[in-house]
Order: structure tokens, then sequence, then C-alpha cells
């Protein structure tokens, strides 16, 4: 279970201020909706996938004994 600010916080926030948590969960939730997004929701997909891309710290997770490959965010 996710626990954090929501989007209602978030949304007043540059994505640069977002924590890799935050950003790893509400990618994963809006990649579920894609298909039912407004042109606003897209735009905010968007603008959390080109910050996931532009941060070190999502390209270079590898899985070892402790931890995955993937940001956990619950």
């Amino acid at each position: 279970m996710y626990v954090g600010r929501d989007m209602t916080e978030l949304g007043m926030l540059p994505k640069t201020e977002w924590t890799d948590k935050e950003l790893a969960y509400f990618h994963h939730s809006l990649q579920q909706m894609v298909p039912y997004l407004n042109a606003e929701g897209n735009t905010i997909h968007k603008e959390i996938v080109k910050e996931i891309m532009n941060r070190d710290s999502f390209n270079h997770h590898e899985a070892d004994y402790e931890s995955g490959s993937r940001i956990h965010f619950d």
C-alpha cells in the first residue's frame, strides 16, 4: 500500500521534487488507466515518464540478493 503525498499535494510541485517512489507509484497507477485518461491526465503521465527517464537512479538499478531491480513504492 502506498503511503505518501497524494496527487493533490504533488500537483503543486515540479516533478523534479517528487521522490523516486512517488514517481514509480503514480507512473504505475496512471499506466493502468491510460485508455481512460483525458488530455490533462495524459500530459501528467508523460511528464512523469520524462522525469523518470531523466533520473539516473531509475536507470542503474540492478538486482542483488537484498533487493530487486524495480523501485517498490509499497
